[in-house]
């Protein structure tokens, strides 16, 4: 299929993406709830601010070394489903059937998780919603069905509104905070009972969590107009006015509340409203995140749809679900992702499956790294419209930055850590199975 050309209705997605979309699905898979949070984890575990806002730089800069190999593998192979499509060119069927799955899973607990959390949210910007959690977090779940259901097109203009929404609110609250009198001088917060080093591990666990998702335009690779340009474009930019964001909401936060006043503080964010707007500060950061967790769904709706599509093409899916609709929905894929989430949702279990896979997004981060050395030697020739600046070094450096910071998940969190590996002793029989019975192999 031709740069800008469209998918006949029915027959596969459709080419229809661009920059902004691109820049608002990038924004708005990043900034969310971590940003609310983490700053103040950041502050009591690192009290002074070259500590501080080194950590930060230095998630940045962590982000900017993965982007070089993830803008390579989107520009040269845009498929749909992330990081799957590269793991299994480079490495073979299981490998990739193990990061297909658990991102897949990942996404769709992340939806129930923060369906829920919007209700919980709700139930002070409506009070008529108090106590109705789990109604209001059904309600959202089928109204993006519905949304997506209509298209491609529907869901990219969702994104737009609710990134630009995001984005503008921010950049106000950053505005006023600076009109209001900085809080007295100190040098630093109080002191960590943890080693330095064990401090600054944890921290930057953290504030990577907190930059990742910088590379979702992936997701939809194969549904960008001009992919060879615009996703290495949307990556790039988009991380570079999340981190400028972010910088400038931390020089906010320290400057207003201190890093004594922000340690330890769980909802950094909400504490620095209250006292820009007095009262109703908590109700209207509670809309702000509530926007700001739809667009975020919306991204994961997104995502998880195209992974199973993805699969199922492939024939690593047990359900028959590459059926696209004339909008470019892939409805049989956004069905089962939906029938997931709500499952996580009524039994409870999101939280657990987070934790738990959770050791595997840093598995990817390693998978996608290193399909880019495989990739190189084994398909030297094969057109790359952006190549990674810096590779090998950058791309070796990312790779030792991320095998430090999987030691960092596992340490920080070995119960959950053990659980996920009982998840990949688990996939080998499935795997087995799946292409044993479901869709076998010619002559097996």
């Amino acid at each position: 299929m031709t740069a800008g050309a469209e998918a006949p209705p029915g027959k596969g997605l459709l080419r229809v993406l661009g920059l902004a979309f691109g820049l608002a699905v990038a924004i708005g898979a990043v900034v969310g709830g971590g940003i609310l949070r983490t700053p103040g984890e950041v502050a009591a575990l690192l009290p002074t601010p070259v500590l501080f806002f080194g950590a930060w730089l230095a998630g940045a800069a962590f982000a900017f070394l993965g982007a070089t190999a993830y803008a390579e593998h989107g520009a040269m192979d845009p498929g749909a489903g992330g990081v799957y499509p590269w793991a299994r060119r480079a490495f073979g069927d299981y490998p990739a059937f193990l990061v297909g799955y658990n991102d897949w899973l990942q996404q769709c607990a992340s939806i129930a998780a923060l369906g829920l959390l919007i209700g919980e949210y709700s139930g002070a910007v409506i009070p008529s919603l108090e106590g109705r959690s789990l109604f209001v977090a059904s309600a959202i779940l089928l109204a993006f069905v519905v949304s997506q259901w209509q298209g491609i097109k529907t869901g990219a203009g969702i994104q737009l509104v609710t990134t630009a929404l995001k984005a503008v609110a921010l950049v106000l609250l950053v505005g006023a905070i600076f009109f209001l009198p900085a809080a007295a001088p100190t040098m630093s917060a109080p002191r960590s009972d943890l080693p330095i080093l064990a401090a600054i591990i944890l921290a930057m666990q953290g504030v990577i969590f907190t930059f990742d998702g910088y590379y979702y335009p992936i997701y939809s690779g194969e549904e960008f107009k001009n992919p060879g340009r615009e996703i290495p474009r949307a990556i790039f930019v988009g991380l570079g006015l999340i981190t400028a964001l972010y910088v400038l909401l931390n020089v906010a936060f320290v400057r207003l509340l201190s890093l004594p006043g922000m340690a330890g503080d769980p909802f950094v964010m909400a504490t620095a409203a209250e006292r820009l707007l007095g009262p109703a500060g908590d109700t209207v950061l509670r809309g702000l995140m509530i926007v700001s967790i739809l667009g975020t769904i919306n991204t994961q709706f997104l995502a998880s749809s195209r992974i199973v599509f993805s699969l199922s093409r492939d024939r690593l899916f047990p359900v028959h679900a590459v059926k696209v609709n004339a909008g470019g929905t892939p409805t049989t894929a956004l069905l089962l992702s939906t029938g997931v989430a709500f499952f996580f949702l009524l039994s409870g279990t999101f939280n657990a499956v987070i934790a738990t896979l959770s050791v595997f997004i840093v598995l990817n981060y390693l998978i996608c790294f290193l399909a880019l050395f495989r990739l190189r030697r084994t398909e030297p020739t094969r057109p790359r419209p952006y190549r990674a600046w810096g590779y090998p070094w950058t791309t070796g450096l990312a790779v030792a930055m991320a095998v430090v910071f999987l030691v960092g998940v596992v340490w920080s969190d070995p119960r959950h850590a053990l659980l996920g590996l009982g998840v990949l002793a688990l996939s080998v029989p499935t795997f087995w199975l799946l292409r044993r019975f479901v869709h076998p192999v010619a002559g097996a």
